[in-house]
């Protein structure tokens, strides 16, 4: 990664003594791209699960199936206690570029966080055109795989010519909230840069669907089970109803093969591009406050997914290939509850299992007033149980099951986030929730307004430290750049009062303040001083470099972004940003 070979770089310079006081960012562009999805070659098996036909060569990684009993023990005791013993400094993450960005990869591509996206573009997700038709002849979709348990049953379709899709219903307590969820966040998450599925709410007629002749599925426990009319029916039962059409959220079967969820510590052993910890990438540590923003307390392995993508679509078994990282299940966002109340309550608060929480209610016994004591449901928002902003705090929320790779976020990873989140405008925000087609304006109304309150309670937290400046470019030797912070008007516009400083030199112990120049939506410019001219000393000399300090009065650190003069002619060079 970029990084690493900065460091190696700058190691270097320190050692051998090459005529410079300072370790330099090198004159090089920033890494925007990972090599991450190189096709590699995974050697055959033969699989089938068929008796009667032959097995079938597969040329992909094994199958990961997450154990789901032994990952809740291990979040919630082991791994707990294995931490607090453990002598293991989080440190940063590794994955950053030089310019303090995550790179496009197999897990993360720059989408708001880099290019500006319409409500349009937010709304569609990753949905294509390739969109069931609901208005399609009567037993078109042909379900072909089903389930009745779980927290949302349902079954799939395959639609000639369409593709194969999920769909599913609604918990009976809280209608349209589970499927809108779904659609909404993962459009929410496909903005902000993951790679989800293309999740929509349809509203289908029963004979629409037609069932596949002696379907069976497998329950939780593995057992071979019947899926007919009868599980139809329990399945359709739950869903809300418009009429005689049933609401249900149709997920699009993901391209490749599926092969299991991915962890968020670790490295996959058969996936040759994995070769950073998990717990160390930083889209994966940031993603906590994203996590926190919908409340998807359910963040772990078992609500994400690696499929094998093969050179050849048209055998998505063979080799070579390379593995995507996918964020699914979201249905859990914006209040989804238990069976008991209290516990219900403490989600967004507290750990399924917290022994901080137990130890404090036993040493106070349960006297203090806590937040979940306080939180009350909302009468325009009674669909999204306890989803509110009034308590909610960004640092302090937490997920279900303790989860590695939040754990580990560090106040850059978080203001990296938090960058993202800034660039989501309130016509963003309608846009994702619009696709959740709630029938009564209140609820869509209310989903907007408690976004909006959390992400500004995040943007407080996390861009008040680190400085937000962001979208550096030079132009006829002018910098200009965005305050993020100014721009979604997190704080006053009293509190900001930029500063900029120039240094230069072998030890950049020439100093000069450079004047800043304010404009709409918080642009800011100022021109760059001169250091070096056309010719003369090499490119990457220590004579060309230039650092910029800019405070915005805002946030407690500066931004630095480091330049080469090359001279009137070419311009500066932006080589690298710290903050």
């Amino acid at each position: 990664m970029d990084s690493r070979a900065n460091l190696c770089a700058i190691a270097l310079l320190v050692v051998t003594g090459c005529g410079t006081s300072l370790p330099r960012y090198p004159l090089r562009d920033a890494l925007w791209v990972d090599d991450d999805v190189r096709p590699f070659v995974v050697d055959c098996r033969l699989e089938g699960k068929d008796p009667k036909k032959p097995k079938s060569a597969v040329c992909a990684p094994e199958d990961y199936e997450s154990p789901f009993a032994w990952d809740g023990v291990d979040s919630m005791v082991f791994r707990p206690v294995s931490r607090f013993f453990a002598v293991d400094p989080a440190g940063e993450s590794v994955n950053v570029n030089a310019v303090d960005e995550v790179p496009d990869s197999s897990w993360f591509t720059n989408r708001l966080g880099r290019h500006p996206m319409t409500p349009e573009e937010v709304s569609k997700g990753s949905c294509e055109n390739d969109l069931l038709d609901t208005d399609a002849p009567d037993g078109t979709w042909v379900i072909d795989q089903g389930k009745e348990n779980g927290a949302n049953p349902g079954f799939r379709v395959n639609v000639p010519g369409v593709g194969k899709f999920l769909l599913k219903a609604d918990e009976g307590d809280h209608p349209e909230r589970a499927t809108g969820a779904t659609a909404i966040a993962t459009r929410l998450y496909h903005a902000a840069g993951y790679w989800t599925g293309c999740d929509s709410v349809v509203y289908v007629r029963r004979s629409l669907l037609r069932l596949t002749p002696g379907l069976k599925y497998s329950d939780n426990t593995n057992v071979r089970r019947s899926f007919g009319e009868k599980q139809l029916a329990r399945v359709l039962k739950g869903a809300t109803r418009r009429g005689d059409l049933y609401r249900l959220v149709a997920s699009k079967w993901l391209p490749g093969r599926a092969v299991g969820p991915f962890r968020y510590e670790g490295t996959r052993k058969d996936d040759l591009n994995d070769v950073i910890p998990h717990e160390d990438r930083r889209e994966l540590r940031g993603q906590r406050l994203l996590a926190a923003w919908v409340n998807h307390f359910d963040s772990r392995e078992q609500n994400s997914m690696n499929t094998w993508v093969a050179a050849d679509k048209r055998r998505p078994d063979s080799s070579p290939g390379h593995v995507r990282h996918w964020i699914i299940d979201l249905n859990d966002c914006f209040g989804s509850e238990w069976g008991w109340e209290e516990m219900s309550k403490r989600i967004n608060f507290s750990y399924y299992f917290d022994g901080g929480d137990v130890l404090q209610d036993f040493l106070t016994l349960g006297i203090p007033e806590r937040p979940w004591d306080r939180i009350q449901r909302s009468e325009d928002g009674d669909i999204f149980g306890f989803f509110e902003a009034e308590e909610f705090e960004a640092e302090n929320w937490k997920t279900g099951y303790q989860n590695p790779a939040f754990s580990r976020m560090s106040e850059r990873d978080g203001a990296w986030m938090a960058r993202i989140l800034a660039r989501f405008e309130p016509q963003h925000v309608e846009a994702a929730v619009d696709a959740g087609k709630f029938s009564q304006a209140k609820h869509r109304d209310y989903l907007v307004r408690t976004l909006l309150a959390r992400q500004h309670k995040i943007l407080a937290r996390y861009l008040a430290r680190v400085s937000p400046i962001a979208d550096l470019a030079v132009d006829a030797g002018q910098l200009c750049a965005v305050d993020l912070a100014r721009a979604s008007a997190t704080f006053p516009p009293a509190v900001f009062r930029y500063a900029a400083v120039a240094r230069s030199g072998v030890g950049l112990e020439h100093a000069e303040a450079i004047q800043v120049r304010t404009e709409e939506k918080g642009r800011l410019c100022m021109r760059l001083p001169r250091v070096a001219s056309d010719g003369g000393d090499a490119d990457d000399d220590a004579s060309r470099y230039l650092q910029i300090e800019l405070r915005n009065g805002a946030s407690d650190l500066p931004l630095r972004a480091f330049f080469y003069d090359l001279g009137p002619a070419r311009g500066y060079r932006l080589v690298g940003i710290e903050r």
